[in-house]
C-alpha cells in the first residue's frame, strides 16, 4: 500500500498534511480499506500514480488526462476556493517582478519564461493556451522543476515571468519573503483542480466518503493551514476536455 499528498506540501504545510492524512487513513480503516500508515510523499511521483496498490494521491490534471485516466479511479477534487473559480476549479496567475513596467501578457512576449514541468496544468497548459490565444508563445523558456523555484526565478532576476498555481502562489505569498518582489500580471481561465486518485480497482465512494469526514474533522488551524473547503465531485470528462499543448510547443 503506499499513499502520497505531496502537491501542495512544504514546510509549514506539513505537520498539517500529516495529521489530515490521518484522519483519511482511520475513516479508511473504519470501513475495512487497508491504508498505511504514513505518508510516501518522498517517492517518485509517477511511480506513487501508477502503484497497484495505490490508497490515494493528488495528481495535476494533464497527467491525468494524458497518462492515468484509464489507469486509476477518479476519487474527486479538494477545493481550494480560489478566487474567481467555481468549487474544485483553479487557475494559474502569471507572476512579474513588482518593478517591471510591462502591463499585459502581449508586452511579454519577447521575455524570459520559466516553468516547472511541461506536463503541469497550471505552469505549461494553462499558460500556453492563454498566450496562444492571444497569438503568441514565448520562444525564451527554462524549466525551474518548482513552482516557488519558478517564481524564485522571476524575483531573482533569473527569468521575466512565470505562470503558477493559484493555491501554490497564496503558499508562497504566505511563507516567503521574495513574494513581496513579484506582482500578479495576469490570470488563466479557471480549469478542474488538481483531482485524488486511486488504484484502478479503488472503492471511490468510500474513499471519498472518508476523505470528506476528515476535511470535516480537521482542527480550525490545520483547515485554514492547508485552505482546504471540501471535495468537489467533477466529471472525468471535465478533466479530458481541456486542451493540452501540441508535441514540442
Amino acid at each position: 500500500m503506499i499513499a502520497s499528498l505531496m502537491m501542495y506540501l512544504r514546510p509549514e504545510t506539513a505537520e498539517a498534511t500529516g495529521r489530515y492524512w490521518a484522519l483519511i487513513r482511520d475513516a479508511l480503516r473504519a470501513q475495512g480499506i487497508p491504508a498505511p500508515e504514513r505518508l510516501s510523499n518522498d517517492a517518485e511521483e509517477f511511480a506513487v500514480w501508477t502503484a497497484p496498490d495505490l490508497t490515494l494521491s493528488q495528481t495535476c490534471g494533464m497527467p491525468y488526462r494524458l497518462w492515468l485516466h484509464d489507469r486509476v479511479t477518479l476519487i474527486g477534487t479538494p477545493d481550494f476556493g480560489v478566487a474567481g473559480c467555481p468549487p474544485g476549479y483553479f487557475n494559474s496567475v502569471f507572476v512579474v517582478r513588482a518593478n517591471d513596467p510591462r502591463e499585459t501578457i502581449s508586452d511579454f512576449h519577447a521575455a524570459r519564461f520559466t516553468y516547472n514541468q511541461t506536463f503541469s496544468q497550471s505552469g505549461y497548459a494553462a499558460p500556453y493556451a492563454h498566450c496562444r490565444a492571444r497569438g503568441f508563445w514565448f520562444a525564451k523558456r527554462s524549466q525551474s522543476h518548482g513552482h516557488r523555484a519558478s517564481a524564485n526565478a522571476v524575483a531573482e532576476g533569473r527569468a521575466d515571468i512565470a505562470a503558477l498555481d493559484a493555491v501554490s502562489w497564496r503558499l508562497i505569498e504566505s511563507h516567503d519573503a521574495f513574494a513581496g518582489d513579484l506582482r500578479v500580471l495576469e490570470r488563466t481561465a479557471p480549469t478542474p483542480g488538481l483531482p485524488y486518485i486511486a488504484a484502478a480497482d479503488a472503492d471511490a465512494v468510500a474513499i471519498a466518503a472518508a476523505v470528506r469526514a476528515a476535511i470535516a474533522g480537521l482542527m480550525p488551524e490545520d483547515a485554514a493551514t492547508l485552505e482546504l473547503r471540501g471535495l468537489i465531485d467533477i466529471p472525468k470528462a471535465a478533466y479530458l476536455a481541456v486542451p493540452s499543448p501540441p508535441d514540442g510547443a
